[in-house]
């Protein structure tokens, strides 16, 4: 019997780890990272300390709902001259801290478990959401190539993930994500528009009134053909 909605977004006990498929090269698994939770937040510890969390500024001059950092050799940035990657912290003009062997590890399983082996993230935008917060539809196109899938991490605060099509007016899958579950997308579905709605009022045992995403993606290289 399946739980209802109230109980997903309840989060007062882990989900046992299962693997759904929603897309033709895309899938939702839940609870994967559950078993590798502590030393995930002992990393984020070190590299939120070094690249503090900001709001940065979208072309069109607003300021991002969800605070931003990064790590790995580029970091995803966004000010008034456009979205791009960068080797450099502009808050600090200092690299961007080293991806942590946790992180890159369960990155891998995660892309392995969905079809992908061999993925070698460069990059990971840490957002934080706090309730409110949201993340309009969009593509994620300011990679290098697209050869590569597009994996996330949900922590903290349950959130409702859309994913859609491959244009924005396409209708899109609700799905409501927990702490320690993953998505994967890449392949034909790499271009597939996606967003989060505004994350309810709610308090994590862990991770307190906030919600961090952390997705991991090839920004500057592929090795795919």
């Amino acid at each position: 019997m399946q739980p209802t909605t109230l109980d997903l977004f309840a989060d007062t006990e882990p989900q046992p780890p299962r693997t759904e498929q929603i897309g033709e090269q895309s899938w939702w698994l839940r609870g994967f990272a559950l078993p590798c939770v502590d030393p995930l937040l002992a990393a984020l510890d070190r590299i939120l300390s070094e690249a503090p969390l900001r709001h940065m500024m979208t072309p069109g001059g607003f300021s991002m709902s969800v605070a931003t950092s990064s790590c790995g050799a580029l970091g995803w940035i966004t000010d008034r001259s456009g979205y791009r990657y960068s080797p450099v912290d502009p808050l600090s003009q200092q690299p961007w801290p080293a991806m942590p062997a946790a992180f890159s590890d369960l990155a891998q399983a995660a892309a392995a478990e969905a079809g992908f082996a061999g993925f070698t993230p460069d990059s990971c935008l840490i957002n934080r959401y706090v309730p409110g917060a949201k993340m309009s539809l969009h593509q994620d196109k300011d990679e290098k190539d697209y050869a590569e899938p597009i994996v996330s991490l949900s922590l903290g605060l349950p959130a409702t993930f859309l994913f859609g099509g491959f244009a924005r007016a396409d209708g899109t899958r609700r799905i409501p994500l927990l702490h320690g579950d993953m998505v994967i997308w890449g392949g034909v579905d790499r271009l597939r528009y996606h967003g989060v709605l505004p994350v309810k009022p709610g308090l994590h045992p862990r991770l307190g009134e906030q919600r961090l995403n952390l997705t991991f993606r090839c920004a500057g290289s592929s090795r795919r053909i």
